[in-house]
């Protein structure tokens, strides 16, 4: 794994684990302090059903923490009374203001609680990068950063081989163009069956990296592709999401495929409240590991975000300062 890299940021407010191939980042996880254990992925809880759904073909489950429930797929033949306790697996985490998706693993009684809380940023950093020695410090939160980035951005170019590819999320499914930008002496179908593997393999990291699932329709360079050799790419590409599953490839080069959620997906972590309190907090940790020489750095920030942020600030030492004299949304890092 000479060309992996493992990075943990851990702070005050917000743990972030980070792994990169190649240079890229490739895995994203973050896990915030306000959490609810029992929305954690990997986590094992006992539930009550609340009540059932048949229209959705499931039940809302109460975890003991409160809306929004959680929701239990059901088979046809599978339905528990409204009121019983379940031990349920949580298989998917909180997004669009839904709860998290359960996994039935018995019947269960007692108090609803948290029987064993999910894998922590560090376990599943060894999860998928084992052995990897884990970087930390300055070095992780500009890892930290980039990621943020890249889980952000729309897309990919990639000029070496001709790639310009968009991703957008709808509420409906995730749409994805790739496109060829031909170079003048390049083979015109060989370029086009490099773009679509780079593509491909450009899509499954994006989409890892921004933690979306559902339908995903891609759209491939050309037409009149050849299936077994496409849906080999796909397959390629999408090898480490487990659960992926690759439709047909139409006559028109559309390729569709369907992925599971897992974790809360990025940029819905990034637009939750606090969010960019705690971007400035991390901002702060860079500028005092990195300019050791100043005695006082002072965070400027409003009094809402100083309220939230001053019990942080205070766990990063004595050259660590917040002063609220700042507009909403201002947020600047000044010595003294």
């Amino acid at each position: 794994m000479a060309d992996v890299k493992v990075f943990l940021d851990a702070a005050p407010g917000e743990t972030r684990g980070m792994v990169f191939r190649g240079g890229r980042a490739c895995a994203l996880i973050i896990h915030r302090d306000d959490d609810r254990p029992e929305h954690r992925l990997g986590a094992r809880v006992v539930g009550r059903v609340a009540r059932l759904a048949p229209g959705l073909h499931g039940a809302f489950i109460d975890l003991g923490c409160g809306e929004p429930f959680g929701f239990l797929p059901l088979g046809k033949a599978d339905r528990p009374a409204e009121g019983a306790k379940l031990e349920l697996l949580v298989t998917a985490e909180p997004r669009e203001r839904k709860g998290p998706v359960l996994r039935r693993l018995g019947e269960a009684g007692g108090e609803l609680r948290l029987l064993e809380a999910g894998p922590d940023v560090a376990a599943i950093l060894n999860m998928l990068a084992p052995g990897v020695p884990v970087s930390t410090g300055a070095e992780a939160i500009h890892a930290a950063l980039e990621a943020e980035e890249e889980a952000l951005s729309g897309g990919v170019i990639e000029p070496g081989v001709g790639l310009d590819l968009a991703v957008q999320r709808t509420r409906a499914l995730i749409a994805v163009d790739i496109d060829y930008a031909p170079a003048a002496g390049r083979d015109s179908r060989k370029g086009r069956e490099a773009v679509n593997r780079e593509g491909l393999r450009q899509t499954a990291r994006l989409l890892a990296l921004k933690g979306w699932g559902g339908l995903v329709a891609i759209d491939l360079v050309g037409v009149g592709l050849h299936p077994e050799t496409t849906l080999s790419m796909a397959r390629q590409a999408f090898a480490d999401h487990n659960g992926a599953a690759i439709g047909p490839l139409s006559r028109f080069g559309l390729l569709q495929l369907s992925l599971p959620w897992g974790r809360t997906p990025a940029d819905e972590r990034f637009a939750a409240p606090g969010a960019l309190e705690i971007g400035a907090l991390r901002r702060l940790r860079l500028a005092l590991l990195t300019d050791r020489a100043a005695p006082r750095l002072t965070l400027h920030c409003s009094s809402t975000s100083a309220a939230i942020l001053s019990p942080w600030v205070a766990q990063l030492g004595p050259r660590a300062h917040i002063r609220p004299d700042a507009a909403p949304g201002v947020f600047e890092i000044k010595e003294g």
